[in-house]
């Protein structure tokens, strides 16, 4: 994870992500942004979830990955970290979509393959 050097919700954390750039696939976008925000090489296993963020318009693409190399902080981060499961600092995650994305892989971790996840139900409130 890592703790955001820019705005929105400087100082808090959050996992890599970002916008997109002309001519590039959201798995590349999010392999990018991995290495821009954590130095991080990653391996896209496989997608994890969409969510609608209208009050944004924004639709956030989630992946399931495999870390492959180490970590260190980037340009937009102000520190990074790798965390056990109860050592996720909740009270200071950025977005509501980072908690719906760490709880949507707590519940596949397991699972070889599955469907991706939308918004949860009776989030509507968090993203319009």
């Amino acid at each position: 994870m890592c703790r955001r050097a820019i705005e929105p919700r400087r100082g808090f954390w959050t996992l890599p992500a970002g916008f997109m750039e002309e001519n590039e696939t959201v798995e590349h976008a999010a392999q990018r942004e991995a290495k821009e925000e954590a130095c991080a090489d990653i391996r896209i296993q496989q997608m994890l979830a969409v969510y609608s963020v209208p009050r944004i318009s924004q639709v956030q693409i989630m992946f399931r990955a495999t870390l492959e190399s180490s970590i260190n902080t980037g340009p937009e981060s102000l520190e990074v970290g790798m965390f056990d499961w109860r050592n996720i600092p909740w009270s200071e995650l950025a977005f509501p979509t980072v908690v719906w994305a760490l709880t949507h892989y707590a519940a596949t971790r397991h699972l070889a393959a599955f469907p991706p996840f939308t918004n949860p139900p009776g989030t509507e409130k968090l993203t319009r």
